[in-house]
């Protein structure tokens, strides 16, 4: 049964922020009739116009940026370093799209045998965006902005335990002076969601969330006939070759799996390492990876900050338990840290073979599963073994190598010499069970 009110809780103290009721039916209609108003509005308004509103919109987040990051870090523990770096990439995507994001929605006049035809971007209409926790600013800025620059509307239905930085975003979009209905947010219950889908004035639907939300969102979406990305899962392999320079994958690597403590989709899980370098490689790894620093958000000396919710907490721990039960080797951690916040010890696992639990789901918390591969085939070959296909990450000095890895990985980007990150200037999404659909680029406008 739905709670009455959703409730934001800091995870380092346990404490109560602040309760937000769920939207009723009435107030889920408002929303979807204010996006409406909106859009009718916004889509009449030049391309130009919309992309200085978008540099307004970059000046008004700069101007609370502090404000901003520390919302982040109480509502679901983000280390208050990589709060601020949030804040400052989200302002730094309002000012690309403002720059290149018109010319990409030039129309492009063409031939079609004797006459003239011409390509135009028409905006679709409302967009509904159901976001996630883990990047509670930039997941919603990652799709707002392109889709606002189109002359589209978009309504947020944030994730429960961070309506205090959705409240705050709305607030930032009214200092930037955006029209009403153009930028919203409405604490919709699944049941809203699902009104708000059928409603024929919503017009798309992005997702990113869990495969069990994008399987049940995109069904609804498809019955509706209505478009929709979807950004869910993913289990990224981080595969280090023989001849790969070993500090510099090291770092990549505790990067790559501890940043946000582990709550990334796109990031390093399973690390498939080459038998040639792999004991060298996971002793660099467990040196690391202690050597970080755990504790409260708010410090700047903290690497790894809480969980964002203790349930995730607990489902963490339990797979964690479930690989080692099945026969892989703790290496480091393992356990939750006593006391009243919701911290896990950086963890990580060693002999996770294909049939572990480490392997085959996606770990969503400070764990890292390593896994040995016999050669490179071997490693190509462990890495596509899996449901998911969002990223990978391929550390080897051969570029005929990295070459061949870029095009047989099962996967929407893959990253040479580097982890997995977002970037304004290239197309994000994945494959499998990690969803469908791209967003920033290009493809984020059309």
């Amino acid at each position: 049964m739905t709670q009455s009110v959703a409730t934001s809780v800091n995870p380092a103290t346990g404490e109560t922020l602040a309760s937000y009721p769920w939207a009723t039916a009435e107030e889920v209609e408002q929303a979807i009739a204010q996006a409406d108003a909106g859009f009718r509005q916004w889509r009449r308004e030049s391309v130009s116009h919309r992309a200085q509103k978008l540099r307004d919109l970059g000046v008004a987040l700069r101007n609370r940026a502090e404000e901003m990051a520390q919302m982040m870090s109480r509502e679901m523990g983000k280390p208050i370093l990589q709060a601020r770096a949030e804040v400052t990439k989200s302002a730094s995507l309002c000012d690309w799209y403002a720059e290149h994001g018109p010319a990409m929605l030039r129309a492009e006049p063409t031939q079609v045998e004797n006459q003239n035809a011409v390509i135009e971007y028409r905006p679709l209409g409302p967009v509904l965006a159901v976001m996630p926790w883990n990047f509670p600013l930039w997941q919603v800025l990652r799709g707002a902005v392109p889709i606002l620059l189109a002359g589209n509307s978009y309504l947020l239905k944030h994730a429960p335990n961070v309506l205090g930085s959705a409240e705050l975003i709305a607030r930032i979009f009214a200092d930037a002076r955006f029209p009403q209905g153009v930028f919203g947010w409405v604490n919709a219950t699944n049941d809203g969601v699902s009104q708000a889908i059928n409603d024929r004035r919503i017009a798309a639907i992005t997702v990113t969330g869990s495969v069990r939300a994008g399987a049940a969102i995109g069904a609804q979406a498809g019955a509706a006939l209505k478009k929709c990305v979807l950004e869910l899962g993913g289990s990224d392999p981080f595969i280090v070759l023989n001849d790969a320079d070993l500090d510099l994958a090291v770092k990549a690597a505790v990067a790559g799996r501890y940043q946000n403590t582990g709550q990334v989709c796109a990031a390093a899980k399973r690390f498939i390492v080459e038998a040639g370098i792999a004991d060298a490689f996971t002793q660099r790894f467990i040196d690391a990876a202690s050597a970080l620093k755990v504790g409260a958000p708010d410090k700047e000396e903290s690497d790894i900050g809480p969980m964002a919710r203790f349930d995730l907490r607990d489902e963490l721990h339990q797979q964690v338990q479930a690989t080692l039960s099945e026969g892989a080797t703790l290496l480091l951690g393992g356990e939750k840290i006593a006391g009243e916040g919701n911290y896990y010890a950086p963890t990580v696992l060693g002999n996770v073979a294909p049939e572990m639990t480490a392997f085959r789901q996606e770990l969503f918390g400070p764990v890292a599963a390593i896994t040995v591969a016999k050669d490179a085939e071997h490693a190509l070959q462990l890495a596509n073994d899996s449901d998911f296909g969002l990223s990978a990450t391929v550390f080897t000095a051969n570029s005929a190598l990295a070459a061949l890895f870029s095009r047989e990985l099962e996967c929407g980007g893959v990253f040479i010499n580097g982890y997995s990150a977002s970037d304004a200037r290239v197309a994000f999404g994945g494959v499998k069970k990690s969803g469908f659909g791209r967003e920033l680029s290009h493809f984020g406008l059309h």
